[in-house]
């Protein structure tokens, strides 16, 4: 009999990381029905991030919370209350301000601004930290939107408000943040997704801009936005993470909160480290496995601790379009499924499949 832990990120727009766990360890028994299986649903800062504190931390309670979404239209949306003499909040960007909240896609016009009220909600609830994930952004505004939720002012020449969105960015003349609420007792952390900084051929625009729907000229006003805003925000834009969620890392950093690794917390929290002791193997995965993956990605994440551990490492990833290096074995469900379309129809179906794979490669 061997034991098996089972640690995939979200497959995003398709599964989540609870379900997608679950089906592997569905396929691989399938194969291998007296093999020990243990499920530790992961998360980088993106989606999934705050479902994998709530299924780590007892008692973790969701708080409900209307937020406008990212072209403002009314979001019912939560944010997660960690329990204890010192509570702290997991606010998801992605399920605020989240390109899957959005259709058609707006790469100009979406904004943060409920994402930051999903973080006023929490600090309105008196709590002694936030974290905050980001990840899965339908927007590319630089955090303003959340930062003048939260009190920052950002005025054209003529000292009007701006217009929320990237579009917005265009007429920005100057920043006022005497107003700016103050970080909670116990700080804040970005649970970023990404290293990528604000600006240039690695930046947000040039990266994730076409991504959320900007072609070649709106990457180039993205771009030009963004490195208008990054004059005037007392933030370093070259900061490894400053380009997370369109900009909004930046826009936080500006604000006072410390940078951190997304993936690696979460895998602190979900005691990763001591449920690998001992393991035969562990599969990860995520939805999509590419050059980003390993710029602290979940995947990259998981197999750096299973290597500390001495325990190999399987990936299964919807699409796998750079070479995953560092894992024994690995499985694409856009192959075995026959086309991307078709993984992505019935995405569990073909994770049982992958996981079922895997169990009879070890056999």
């Amino acid at each position: 009999m061997s034991r098996i832990v089972v640690a995939p990120d979200s497959f995003k727009g398709t599964a989540s990381a609870a379900d997608a766990a679950a089906a592997l360890a569905r396929g691989w028994h399938t194969v291998r029905p007296d093999d020990e299986l243990v499920l530790r649903p992961m998360a980088d800062g993106g989606e999934g991030t705050l479902d994998a504190f709530e299924a780590a931390v007892p008692n973790a309670r969701r708080m409900p919370v209307t937020v406008r979404g990212p072209v403002s239209e009314p979001v019912e949306s939560h944010w997660l209350l960690l329990p204890g003499d010192r509570p702290a909040a997991v606010v998801e960007l992605a399920a605020t301000s989240g390109i899957t909240l959005l259709d058609p896609l707006a790469p100009l016009d979406a904004h943060t601004a409920g994402f930051g009220e999903a973080i006023a909600a929490a600090l309105d609830h008196g709590v002694d930290r936030v974290l905050l994930a980001l990840g899965g952004s339908a927007s590319t505004d630089g955090g303003v939107g959340a930062l003048a939720v939260l009190g920052a002012r950002f005025l054209d020449a003529s000292g009007r408000p701006i217009k929320v969105g990237n579009r917005g960015l265009g007429t920005l003349a100057r920043v006022d943040l005497s107003g700016l609420r103050p970080l909670p007792p116990g700080g804040a952390v970005i649970l970023g997704d990404v290293t990528n900084p604000l600006l240039g051929p690695l930046g947000a625009a040039a990266v994730f801009g076409p991504q959320k729907g900007a072609d070649a000229a709106g990457v180039e006003v993205l771009e030009s936005n963004l490195a208008r805003l990054a004059r005037l925000l007392p933030a370093n834009p070259h900061t490894p993470g400053a380009g997370a969620a369109g900009g909004a890392g930046f826009g936080l950093l500006a604000w006072g909160a410390e940078m951190g690794g997304g993936a690696a917390l979460v895998a602190r929290t979900v005691g990763l480290a001591d449920v690998l002791q001992g393991a035969d193997l562990v599969i990860t995965g995520e939805g999509r496995f590419d050059g980003q993956s390993e710029a602290g990605k979940a995947p990259t994440v998981v197999a750096a601790l299973a290597g500390d551990a001495g325990v190999p490492t399987a990936l299964v990833a919807g699409a796998i379009t750079a070479e995953p290096r560092g894992f024994a074995a690995s499985v694409a469900l856009a192959v075995i499924a026959g086309g991307s379309a078709p993984a992505m129809a019935e995405p569990l179906r073909w994770l049982e499949a992958a996981g079922a794979e895997l169990a009879r490669t070890r056999a």
